[in-house]
């Protein structure tokens, strides 16, 4: 018996084996599960995208060259080759597209483990819950409810080499059911494998006669294979992605101490051409194309050139202010190009530390007219076991 929803704000959920873009509702437009809007580049499981720990959050989704903790599992694994403590553990929760939807959410699950001086292990798990649908059939008869979720299961190797810099490599399986069935072809749930490599490099340095640190970051992130819900259908591409970043660190006093973060992203997938009313390519390149062209001919297949592919970079300034290393202030910035995306909003956080806990929180400071993503809280604990022993 096939089953379909009348749940306005879900239905096209049941769809989006066939659209990587989903729209939450009929009379909105459509959204990517990740926030943006149907003029971004368009891939599978953008949940792989959003930003699931408070602290950059609150810095404007900066978080490539940070300083390190439990979370450089997403922005960058490399760095937990320089984390403090043996043992770090961290969760962390947002309730997702509320302005939209009632009961969309990520979950995110972090841990790290140093082996020695040099050499670390992590390990995530990320879980995105779309939402709970209400199925009926052709009758009208209720026929349940149905979860569409996607998650992902990392594991991460980080090497430093020296006291200034690290290499990372990630390890991911993705799973992604997003429709019990209900079209006339056989849907079943989108499995797929990646790797991410990362590099850290971080000095200490002089600055207006203080002590200060300067690091640099980066992370290409989701390189793996092609993604189908069906047997037979159409495949995918992941959201591979470049992060690059900087931060520099002052420490004023024994006191505080300020960073400022600067995080540069872009997708390394094919940019859509344009097309005539018979479907014939007018200006770009067919993205019909394996993942190592895509991804290598990211930096020049877009239509208009080189100025529509410095339109796809997103950039994300944030600002750290710590107060005896216990108390934070958080700032920042998100801006994507209204021709890729349209995301743009400020962040604001704070962040607390006692013993081996640390909790932060980070909230969306966007119009609710202009952003899916307005008002969205997020909420992170971590426990580092190592202070324990110290």
């Amino acid at each position: 018996m096939k089953f379909f929803t009348l749940k306005a704000t879900s239905i096209f959920f049941c769809i989006a084996v066939l659209l990587p873009s989903i729209a939450f509702s009929q009379s909105s437009p459509s959204v990517s599960s990740n926030g943006a809007n149907s003029t971004a580049i368009q891939t599978a499981v953008p949940f792989l995208l959003i930003t699931p720990d408070s602290r950059s959050g609150a810095m404007g989704e900066a978080g490539v060259a940070i300083s390190p903790d439990v979370n450089a599992n997403f922005w960058n694994p490399s760095k937990l080759a320089f984390i403090e403590g043996d043992d770090n553990i961290a969760a962390s929760y947002s309730p997702w597209l509320r302005s939209l939807v009632p009961d969309v959410s990520l979950s995110y699950l972090s841990y790290a483990h140093k082996l020695d001086d040099r050499n670390t292990f992590g390990a995530s798990l990320r879980y995105f819950n779309l939402g709970t649908i209400n199925l009926i059939d052709e009758q009208q008869v209720p026929g349940g409810t149905y979860i569409p979720n996607e998650f992902s299961f990392d594991g991460s190797f980080a090497r430093k080499f020296g006291n200034d810099f690290s290499l990372g490599l990630t390890l991911r399986y993705i799973h992604s059911s997003l429709s019990n069935g209900v079209s006339n072809e056989q849907v079943k749930a989108g499995n797929a494998v990646a790797a991410d490599v990362s590099l850290f490099y971080k000095k200490s340095i002089q600055e207006f006669g203080n002590d200060a640190t300067f690091a640099f970051g980066t992370n290409i992130s989701n390189i793996g294979s092609k993604i189908s819900y069906t047997d037979n259908g159409v495949k995918y591409f992941l959201p591979t992605n470049l992060k690059l970043g900087i931060a520099n660190t002052l420490n004023i006093d024994e006191t505080n101490q300020f960073t400022f973060a600067l995080d540069f992203n872009k997708l390394m997938v094919p940019t859509p051409p344009i097309l005539d009313s018979n479907g014939n390519i007018v200006k770009g390149k067919s993205t019909d194309v394996s993942v190592p062209a895509g991804i290598f001919g990211s930096f020049t297949d877009a239509p208009n050139g080189f100025s529509e592919e410095l339109q796809e970079i997103t950039i994300s300034p944030g600002l750290e202010y710590w107060y005896n290393k216990q108390f934070a202030l958080r700032a920042g910035y998100y801006y994507q190009n209204p021709n890729k995306g349209g995301l743009h909003y400020f962040t604001l956080g704070t962040g607390f530390r006692y013993d081996i806990f640390a909790f932060d929180f980070s909230y969306i400071a966007a119009s609710q007219q202009q952003s899916p993503l307005a008002n969205t809280l997020r909420f992170t604990l971590m426990i580092n076991f190592g202070a324990a022993k110290k």
